[in-house]
Order: structure tokens, then sequence, then C-alpha cells
């Protein structure tokens, strides 16, 4: 019981240090080297605050590295300026200064995008292809793919532009929620340009870097995760299931049911329609969808563009002679993106875009040069919470990795632990997580550390080696991603949640209680058809198949008709 007691506090670890330092470290503080985590973990569910729990987190470890060499007093002004030391160590280093940029950068692109109303503009030519309840819904996901690059982006502009065609056919509020919130996280976590991919690539990247392997593709990794990623896929086609057999359940149905009289509403007090004012268009413009794709193909195609350039710059002897001799050949792509820097490449796309973007905004009279940048400033900031959040996690790993809780954990757990249990352990503690704290940029900074050195012990004690291994680890990771959109999907204090409801017009508890059975179902699904019989060695591509018909037969079977 105790082993996977332990087991469910695995998450966290993340830096280069010396492996004696750790090791000796390990040894010394013996349970100890768990504080950092289970801290964080702990306050994250009393706070519901990740940003106050990562901190007192890394202080917790930054003082029991001092500790053991000076007094207490001492030791508290010890790790405080040596939590200042690792986040200013973090923003130094060039991959994280790199993954920033991306980030804050990839923020100001949204934002442009959106004031020249090119978002708006994709979204009223799909309404107005909706002519009856089935298509309504589609385009609402349609539109919810679309906008695939930031997932407040996705709740604040689908919902105001279809609530009127949804309200139009009777759909009920409650369904158009669902549909907005379960198209926000789901595909911006998957969606390899985004707001969240240079957080994803930074966390696997330093997770790999516990394990004594630095030289790793991260953003390769995260490309093989995709697959894996049961809750997102499930979900997204769990949306098209409902609306193409007009089936429901759950709270779901009744409200669907009552939508269909004409009361788009529950009878409980109805939420106010809020809609943030800095994600309208300028008025009086023309609204042309040309506005985001152009920018969105830019920044999509000069990512690809980047990413090639930069493998082949890092090629070298027999295998940079091969590439040069068949430079659009399959082992040519895979040699250049494998060996590209996914920082310096996103950054480039996106500043490569944000050209784009502002070139077309003045060339169009949209807005000036100035209103431009200011304009795109703003989209950073709407980024700095994540920063914050990817600044904490790089240095709580840094304190982890110091400590030796991996040694410490892979030596407790790795010989014990069934590895068809870890996956859907991992999802299930980052669900339980993301949940109560209501933010998946926390789960993943909490549980990517720990993840990925244990994954890698059980694998190898289970016998895996090689590709074997390799796919074990994939599982992991995306256990690790999916389970922190889970979480946050359906959780009540999310950010996203609460969006989702803003957009739709809906009453957020409403929103909340129709959409928890659905998250459940497809979560069960996940675990039962994905990360166990995956971990047990069948094939992605049978389990992916088998999981996509559970989600048909369920909505079948066990949904009724509105």
């Amino acid at each position: 019981m105790q082993k996977f007691l332990f087991l469910f506090l695995l998450p966290i670890l993340a830096f280069a240090v010396d492996p004696e330092v750790a090791a000796k470290n390990a040894q010394i503080f013996g349970i100890w080297t768990l504080v950092p985590p289970v801290v964080a973990i702990v306050l994250a569910f009393i706070t519901k605050d990740v940003i106050l729990s990562l901190f007192i987190g890394v202080f917790s470890g930054t003082y029991l590295i001092n500790i053991a060499d000076n007094g207490a007093f001492t030791s508290f002004v010890k790790g405080f300026i040596s939590i200042v030391q690792r986040i200013v160590g973090s923003m130094a280093d060039s991959w994280n200064a790199g993954i920033i940029l991306q980030v804050l950068c990839i923020g100001g692109v949204v934002a442009l995008i959106t004031k020249m109303g090119g978002t708006k503009a994709v979204a009223l030519w799909l309404s107005k292809r909706a002519k009856t309840g089935v298509s309504a819904q589609i385009s609402t996901w349609v539109m919810g793919l679309f906008v695939f690059f930031d997932d407040y982006a996705n709740a604040l502009i689908v919902g105001p532009i279809m609530r009127p065609i949804t309200d139009k056919f009777k759909v009920s509020r409650e369904k158009l929620a669902f549909i907005i919130d379960a198209t926000a996280a789901p595909i911006a976590g998957i969606a390899i340009i985004s707001t969240w991919v240079g957080l994803e690539i930074s966390l696997i990247k330093n997770g790999y870097e516990l394990i004594g392997i630095t030289d790793i593709n991260a953003f390769g990794i995260f490309v093989e995760t995709i697959p894996y990623r049961f809750y997102n896929l499930f979900m997204l086609f769990f949306i098209v299931c409902t609306a193409f057999m007009g089936r429901e359940f759950g709270g779901m149905l009744k409200a669907e049911r009552r939508a269909r009289t004409g009361e788009l509403h529950s009878t409980k007090s109805r939420m106010v329609d809020v809609e943030d004012k800095t994600l309208e268009p300028k008025e009086g413009i023309k609204l042309q969808s040309s506005n985001a794709v152009i920018p969105l193909l830019v920044l999509i195609i000069g990512a690809f563009v980047s990413f090639y350039f930069s493998g082949l710059n890092a090629l070298q002897g027999e295998t940079l002679e091969k590439a040069l001799a068949n430079p659009f050949g399959f082992e040519t792509f895979r040699e250049t993106f494998g060996n590209a820097d996914a920082s310096v490449a996103l950054f480039q796309s996106a500043l490569l875009a944000t050209i784009v973007a502002i070139f077309i905004g003045i060339y169009r009279k949209i807005f000036s040069v100035k209103e431009a940048i200011e304009t795109w400033v703003k989209g950073w900031k709407t980024m700095i919470v994540t920063i914050v959040i990817l600044l904490l996690a790089w240095s709580l790993s840094s304190v982890i990795k110091e400590l030796g809780t991996s040694r410490y954990l892979v030596d407790m757990l790795s010989s014990a632990t069934p590895k068809i249990v870890l996956p859907a352990a991992v999802f299930i503690l980052g669900s339980f997580i993301s949940f109560s704290t209501g933010t998946s940029y926390g789960t993943m900074g909490i549980l990517m550390p720990l993840a990925i050195p244990l994954a890698n012990a059980v694998g190898v004690n289970s016998g895996l080696e090689g590709d074997a291994l390799h796919a074990y680890m994939i599982v992991n990771i995306s256990a690790v991603l999916t389970g922190a959109i889970f979480g946050d999907h359906c959780s009540p204090i999310s950010d996203t949640t609460i969006l989702s409801s803003m957009g739709a017009g809906c009453n957020h508890i409403d929103h909340v209680q129709t959409q928890m059975p659905y998250a459940l179902s497809i979560c069960a699904v996940s675990i039962l058809v994905g990360y166990m019989p995956v971990s047990l060695g069948l094939s992605i591509w049978i389990a992916l198949p088998l999981g996509l018909l559970a989600v048909a037969l369920m909505v079948r079977f066990v949904g009724q008709k509105v």
C-alpha cells in the first residue's frame, strides 16, 4: 500500500546537476527528498493557486539543500537567494529563452489576427453554412478546430459568434458551452503550433535530462505523443458522434430536450453575457478570413521551413552529405526535424507571422504601425502567467534534481511497479491535480519531471529496451499531458471552463454539471481502451480505432434520442 501511495506522489524533477551530488543528497535526505513535490501538490489542492504552490515547493527544496550545512535562519536566507539564482539561470539558458520568446510571440500573433477580425470572419463564414441543428453543432466544432492556436481565444471567440446560430436551431446553451470547452484545451494541447507547445516541449526536454539524455529532440517526442493523447482525440470524436447521432445522456439529455421546446436556458439564474472586449475586432473594419488564414499559414509553413534549415545546419559528416544529395527525401526530413532547435524555429516562424500580420493590417488600413505594435504587446501580456509557471517549473525541476528525488523514487518504485499501472496512475494523478487547481500548465510542470525518470526505470526493470522502451516512455509522457487536460477540461474553477460558460452565455454550474458525465466517460474509455492495453504492448494503431469505436458505441447505446 505504501508503494502505491508513493506512486501517486510521482511527478516532478528536472535539470542538469552532478549525478554524484544527487546520489549523495538522496542518501542524506531519504524520504525528505519528496518534500518539494509533495508541498507543491498539497498546496495546489488547498490554495487552488499553482504559482504560489510552485514557489513554496521550490523554496522548501532550496531550504532543505542548505539546512544540512547551515542554521535555520541562514538556510532561510540562502534558500530565498537560491530561488532567485535558479530563476535567473533558467532565463539565461538559450533553449529556455527561445521557448519564452516563442510563447510570447505567438500570443502577440493571436492578438493581431483577432484585432483584424480574421477569426471572426472565418466564424461568420462557417455560421452561414449551418442549415440544421446538426450542422450548427458541427460548424461550432470546426470553428473550435480552426482556433487551434490558443484555448482562451477559442473560448472567447467561438461562443459569441456561434451562439445566434445554435439558438436558431434550438441547441441548448449547455451543449454549446460543452462544444466550446471540448475544442479549447483538447485541441490546443495537441496542436504542433500553439501557445501551449513551448511549455510542453520544454518540460519533455528537462525530463529527459534527468535520465542523462541531453540531445533528445523534444519537439519530435511531442509529435510522437499525439496518437497517444487518448482523452483529447476521443473527446473531439465524441462531439461529432453526439451531433450526428442526435443522442445525449445525463444532464445534457435533459438540457437538449428542454431546448427543443424553445427554452435554451435552464430555469436557474442565467449567466450574463460578458465578453472580453480586448478580443473584439476593431470597429468599422471589413471582416476578411484572409486576415487570419494568411498569418496562420505563414506561422505553420514558416515553422516547417525553420525546422528543416535548423536541423540541416546541425547535420555533419555522412549524414549531411546524404541530406544534400536528396534534400526532399523522407530520410532527410526525419534527420533535419530530429536535429532542429525547436525553440528557435518556432520563435522565428512566430516573428515572421507577426511581421506579415502587421503588414496586412497596415496595408488594409485596419491599424497604424503604433496600434499594431500596441496590440502585439497586449498579446504578450496575456502569456505572462504561462511564463511565470514555466520559470517556477524549471526552478522546481532543478531543485528536485539536486535533491536526488528522482533517484530515491526510482530506487523505491522501479522494481515494484507493474508497467501496466504506471501510465494510468500518471493520468489519474494528473487529472486530480488539474481538476483541483483548474490549470493544465501547472499540472504538467508538477508531473512531467518525475514521470519521465520513473517511466524509464519501470520500463527497464520490466525488460523493455530500444523501441519498446521508447514507446513506453511516449505513453507515460502523453498520460501527463492528457491527464492535465482532462482535469482542466471539467474543473469548475478552470479559467477555460469559466470562459466557455461566458462565451456560450450559459449558467456556469449548468455547464459543469452537464459536461462532467461526458468528461468522466471519455476518461474511462481513455484508461480502459487506451493506456492500459497500450501498456501491455497493444499497437497504438489498434488501440486508437478500438477507442473510437468504443466512443461511438457508448453514444449509440448509452445515449438516448433527443
